[in-house]
């Protein structure tokens, strides 16, 4: 079989920065040529390629790719250019429109999806009342949905934001801890309070707090309660009960909107009782205005050994 050889020049856009196509001491380039088998090579703001004729193809829609993405003022990064080869390389997105939704911005931050399967999750938040995001550590479930719960409330779509998650631990039974109710739950609720502080200034935060627009709860006190008005989000739902599943999805209210996270891999729930996360698909599957995303390895995107990691254990059966 002849292969067909092919060499093609790209001329980069004048306010693109070739540093940040390239990346430092060329380490984009280092990660892109050997996965499309061919020879990249610059010279000023031109890049040409050579080899067989599909990968030199491909490889040109990558540089266009992350030059649109540079145009629309987003950084490139190890992990989004891997990522961006992995999507053209399989023609399953464009890169440019995954990493430009921006959910969020804030002190020149900016949160938007890095893969495919998250910016699934995002679009599924946006246009559906109850969304279940299921995945391993590191997708950016609960992340993704309190950025998306600031924004909610920053545009004045929500009144409110209420963070919930079960604090397993203490068997949702707090009354013999020491303290006030959020000193009780303090340490299940910690990792609510970390991702709200990287999304708004701390005096903002503190002030919402005290009025009650931000409430961050144990799963326990939502009981009896109806949730209008609100952007709600249940973190670590694979340690609830089917009863408790089913308790919280009744509390929502006109106006309000859920989003459910959990890893039904990783359930704490004492020996033989059934997680509410691992039936609920279940049950609700079909009904409208509820979706389902499921995320995997591929959406992991804090070091990539954590991505190998998850991955590992799911070759093992462990996962």
């Amino acid at each position: 079989m002849t292969v067909e050889h092919k060499e093609t020049k790209l001329a980069m856009p004048a306010h693109v920065s070739m540093v940040d196509i390239t990346g430092r001491n060329d380490e984009w380039l280092r990660l892109i040529e050997p996965r499309f088998n061919c020879k990249i090579s610059v010279r000023g703001n031109e890049i040409t390629l050579s080899g067989d004729a599909d990968e030199v193809d491909r490889a040109a829609r990558l540089f266009e790719e992350m030059a649109a993405t540079l145009q629309q003022r987003q950084s490139l990064s190890v992990d989004k250019v891997n990522v961006a080869i992995d999507m053209v390389k399989t023609g399953s997105r464009q890169p440019s429109k995954v990493f430009s939704d921006v959910v969020l911005m804030h002190r020149g931050k900016t949160i938007a999806p890095k893969t495919p399967g998250q910016k699934d999750y995002v679009d599924a938040i946006r246009s559906h009342t109850i969304t279940f995001g299921i995945g391993p550590a590191g997708t950016g479930k609960t992340y993704l949905a309190m950025a998306l719960a600031a924004a909610a409330l920053a545009n004045k779509q929500v009144g409110r934001i209420i963070l919930v998650r079960p604090a397993v631990e203490a068997g949702e039974k707090l009354g013999f801890l020491p303290g006030t109710l959020y000193e009780k739950v303090d340490p299940y609720l910690r990792p609510l309070y970390d991702a709200l502080y990287d999304m708004m200034d701390p005096d903002h935060f503190r002030y919402l707090m005290d009025r009650g627009t931000i409430e961050v709860a144990p799963l326990a006190y939502m009981r009896g309660r109806t949730l209008n008005d609100s952007f709600i989000v249940l973190d670590e739902a694979q340690n609830t009960s089917p009863e408790q599943m089913k308790m919280f999805l009744t509390r929502l209210g006109f106006g309000s909107k859920a989003v459910v996270t959990g890893d039904d891999t990783q359930v704490d729930l004492p020996a033989g009782q059934e997680s509410g996360l691992t039936v609920i698909e279940g049950i609700l599957a079909g009904v409208d205005d509820v979706a389902f995303i499921h995320l995997d390895a591929k959406d992991v995107v804090r070091h990539k050994l954590v991505q190998q990691i998850v991955e590992a254990y799911r070759k093992a059966g462990l996962s």
